[in-house]
């Protein structure tokens, strides 16, 4: 049997491959001999695409061998060792297929086991100190509901703000260990220190069905070293280790590190949370429903611009919001006024102008004002028409009539970054419309953690929505296709 596909563009093909292989099977993956050369050509096809990944989906016990410019299909003779695949189509491939195979929390025998939970508690605080969403809370219940009910002993530890590696009271833990408390309905132990006399004696006193949540790691300079003897003191605290840190996957900080890899042979896993969050991401981006539409906001272009990069190449349409916008119109010689730009990315924002082309949307008319300021006076004007003294703080309404439509046809819709000056009216009734549009629509939509995602929680579409990811930045990385070794190193399903 053979089966002849026509040269498809090099650098669309490649991501697309990757991000359909990832829901595949390792094991599938391992058993054939993989080569793959793709040759790069002006034109390529939606369905050229479809094609390749349908191939590599069903026949992956075969490989590929180029012959003039064609990729030919031909059945191996001989299989790779388990441990090797040839060429593969994107660098990481073997990486992240190892990814998306760890063991969970439910595959551990947790009775009368102490269990690390590495979780992301960097809740919001109001100047009282009391926790303004609990969302990040809520979201590690399953995890921790999980080992108390299989008789498993927890400790709970995160990072919280950004104190300057020392204890700080403005970002204690102790409102997180009272608020779960309140959500479990039973007693949570606090441990004033996190490798100190307190932190000992209560890991020591836990009895199984009990909690301890230790205090803010980053108190600890080692945690954002990934100092290892830091690493080693928290390891000897536990029978098991558990990843539910999906905000923090993209670091490398001692808790999300250090920490696994001394636990030695012992059980280091994921938590649900991350299961979640990895696999929605990843199968989202894989294998969208079309029309597939990105929506990026935000202050900097440099922030996404590989974000940007990668989506253009999956995507049918990517729509810009915020200040990032004002950049992209410097770029094209418009006026921006006193607008938030970056004078130092013009050269990036025409790289990124001329990649996307029509596939680009920018915004047509923006809300100006010409003070930063609730009260100072406001003008719609067309884009790139920002008077001197003014600034652009939102999308105007015309674009977001624009983004609107295009959002009501779409079929999968990933958001990430809002499209103005969110926490400020009136400079977000931007945001507030792709918001509304996005809960309206029937599409597939993710919102990608941060702003994006506090601006559906507080306009309560949280619910109306398919995924609300707890991670800006980690999200923003998956959304890259980038590996995350914090997860890596953990334990790979058998």
């Amino acid at each position: 049997m053979e089966v002849i596909i026509r040269p498809i563009q090099w650098e669309m093909c490649r991501k697309f491959l990757f991000f359909r292989c990832l829901l595949c099977s390792i094991d599938s993956l391992r058993k054939g001999l993989f080569q793959l050369n793709l040759f790069r050509h002006s034109k390529s096809g939606r369905k050229f695409r479809r094609q390749v990944c349908e191939i590599i989906k069903n026949f992956l016990g075969y490989h590929y061998k180029n012959d003039s410019g064609l990729i030919e299909y031909h059945k191996s003779k001989e299989k790779t060792p388990s441990n090797q695949m040839e060429h593969n189509i994107y660098p990481e491939l073997s990486e992240r297929i190892d990814f998306m195979a760890k063991k969970t929390i439910a595959d551990v025998d947790v009775q009368n086991k102490t269990v690390f939970i590495r979780v992301d508690f960097n809740v919001p605080l109001d100047d009282h100190g009391k926790i303004t969403d609990d969302r990040r809370i809520e979201m590690a219940l399953p995890t921790i509901k999980s080992v108390l009910d299989r008789g498993g002993k927890i400790i709970l530890a995160s990072h919280l703000g950004r104190p300057k590696d020392a204890p700080d009271p403005k970002y204690t833990m102790k409102p997180t260990a009272m608020r779960l408390a309140e959500l479990l309905g039973q007693p949570v132990e606090f441990a004033t220190d996190t490798i100190g006399t307190d932190a000992k004696a209560k890991v020591q006193a836990l009895k199984t069905g009990n909690i301890v949540v230790l205090e803010n790691l980053r108190f600890q300079p080692g945690e954002k070293n990934g100092d290892e003897t830091f690493a080693k003191e928290l390891a000897a605290f536990a029978d098991v280790y558990v990843n539910d840190a999906f905000g923090t996957c993209h670091r490398t900080d001692a808790s999300m590190y250090a920490l696994p890899k001394a636990m030695g042979s012992k059980p280091k896993v994921c938590g649900f949370l991350v299961e979640k969050e990895i696999k929605y991401l990843s199968n989202t981006i894989a294998n969208p429903q079309h029309p597939f539409i990105a929506i990026i906001g935000g202050k900097k272009v440099s922030d996404k611009i590989m974000v940007i990069k990668n989506l253009l190449g999956i995507c049918d349409q990517v729509l810009i919001g915020g200040a990032m916008a004002y950049t992209f119109s410097l770029a094209k010689g418009e006026k921006v006024g006193n607008s938030l730009v970056e004078t130092d990315k013009i050269n990036l924002a025409k790289e990124l102008m001329t990649l996307g082309g029509q596939k680009l949307v920018l915004p047509v008319d923006t809300h100006c004002s010409d003070k930063f300021a609730t009260d100072g006076n406001k003008k719609i004007v067309k884009a790139g028409d920002i008077p001197d003294g003014w600034e652009g703080l939102d999308i105007g309404p015309e674009t977001a009539k624009l983004y609107v439509g295009i959002v009501k046809n779409a079929k999968t819709v990933v958001w990430n970054g809002p499209m103005g000056v969110s926490e400020m009216p009136p400079f977000d009734e931007g945001t507030k419309a792709v918001a509304q549009a996005v809960a309206d629509s029937s599409a597939i939509s993710i919102i990608g953690g941060g702003d994006s995602a506090a601006a559906i929680q507080q306009l309560g579409f949280a619910d109306k929505v398919s995924h609300v990811s707890t991670g800006g930045g980690a999200s923003l990385e998956m959304l890259e296709g980038k590996q995350f070794a914090a997860v890596n190193l953990l334990d790979e399903q058998n």
